[in-house]
């Protein structure tokens, strides 16, 4: 049903270093880069960086994140990995959770702009 979604940034530079590291796990890479634009993806760019110089942090409380599908509970532990040795912050350790439908395995991320990003997977019933 989404095709793709875009992150506003304050600098672009910064946070394509950032996304690139954290992204990796998630076999994303960059497949657009334009003046004010960065898109990863795996085939099509489906994760887009936008430059805001001038806005502020995103506050905590938006209720606002961006869930990103991972291919296996290693990749959603790399995932958190990354982004806490690439400078952002833990926003919930890799761990299972129980969502409303089915339980998964995620952790959520903090990018250095204060965007919440999650990754999931869903492993198969022991």
């Amino acid at each position: 049903m989404i095709d793709h979604i875009s992150v506003a940034v304050r600098d672009l530079r910064i946070a394509r270093d950032f996304y690139d590291k954290v992204l990796k796990s998630l076999n994303y890479t960059v497949l657009a880069e334009r003046p004010h634009t960065v898109g990863f993806g795996k085939r099509y760019p489906e994760f887009w960086l936008n430059h805001r110089p001038d806005m502020g942090p995103v506050p905590g409380d938006t209720g606002v994140h961006i869930c990103l599908r991972a291919p296996s509970k290693a990749a959603v532990q790399a995932f958190h990995a990354a982004a806490l040795a690439a400078g952002g912050q833990s926003d919930g350790a890799p761990g299972p959770r129980q969502g409303e439908m089915t339980g998964y395995y995620g952790a959520f991320i903090k990018d250095p702009d204060g965007n919440k990003i999650e990754a999931v997977s869903f492993p198969a019933p022991a």
